[in-house]
């Protein structure tokens, strides 16, 4: 196994997606479906990295990373964010925020492993 990935995500058909993608290459996926328990889901699953969509129910995804940069024993997670609007205003929100990287859907699938894997420290 590779490592253990947090996908916070509301869409079934991406979450099915990531999952298959992840999966296939020796990641543990784990899901959270909604803004207001991500927190606590990371603070369970100690992630290695956390993928974390913008738009969430509950909470934005920019609410979530503050909490998880702010927090001291979460503040290292790495995150990598998604969107599917990938305007420059949310980039750089998310860059401001503390996101180590940043991708819009749809992506390509090997780019997207390639992110995940560098993230995780498996390049």
């Amino acid at each position: 196994m590779v490592g253990h990935v947090l996908l916070i995500e509301d869409e079934p058909n991406i979450i099915e997606a990531i999952r298959f993608i992840l999966s296939r290459d020796g990641w543990q996926v784990s899901v959270c479906c909604e803004g207001d328990g991500a927190i606590a889901a990371v603070r369970a699953g100690r992630p290695d990295v956390v993928i974390l969509d913008v738009m969430l129910p509950g909470r934005s995804g920019f609410e979530i990373l503050a909490d998880l940069k702010a927090d001291s024993d979460l503040s290292a997670t790495r995150v990598l964010m998604l969107t599917a609007k990938g305007q420059v205003k949310e980039r750089e929100a998310a860059e401001r925020a503390g996101a180590d990287r940043f991708m819009t859907k749809p992506f390509a699938n090997a780019e997207f492993l390639a992110a995940v894997r560098a993230l995780g420290g498996a390049a």
